[in-house]
């Protein structure tokens, strides 16, 4: 167990894992909270629920709770590099949902509502799973109190 709690927490990356944690986070985490409480314009759980239902997505409120949690609680790990390899596959998997199932048929380029967007966030999250939190992050205080490795 205490393996799996190294392999999870434990990173060799530095600055550039915080350099890609922060943005990340914000982006995801302002999706999110539209998603979730209608902050910066969005349309709140019931508005993005029956947008979810129409495109396929069903049960629609249940897809914007999921989604919108993912993006929001997964954001917000990422910028504080807490549990950041759990937070950054759940947010990928968002992502690929996102990209498979409601970008797929726009194109490429985000002004037809393309994959461009979902594509960039699945790669940065993809890239996070394998990198870690790095050093600037809460995991390296999580594995120091446990009297973890400072690298893998």
């Amino acid at each position: 167990m205490k393996n799996l709690i190294n392999k999870t927490l434990i990173s060799r990356a530095g600055l550039e894992a915080l350099c890609l944690r922060v943005p990340i986070g914000l982006i995801l985490s302002a999706h999110g909270s539209q998603k979730l409480f209608a902050w910066f314009g969005g349309y709140g759980l019931e508005g993005t629920g029956q947008w979810m239902d129409s495109v396929g997505l069903s049960p629609g409120f249940v897809m914007a709770l999921l989604a919108g949690s993912a993006e929001f609680f997964g954001g917000i790990a990422l910028m504080l590099g807490l549990l950041t390899r759990p937070a950054a596959a759940i947010s990928a998997i968002t992502m690929l949902i996102a990209l498979l199932c409601v970008h797929w048929g726009n194109g490429f380029f985000l002004t037809t509502q393309g994959i461009e967007y979902a594509l960039a966030l699945l790669s940065a999250t993809t890239a996070l799973i394998f990198m870690g939190g790095g050093r600037f992050s809460v995991d390296r205080y999580l594995t120091a109190l446990a009297g973890g490795k400072d690298h893998e």
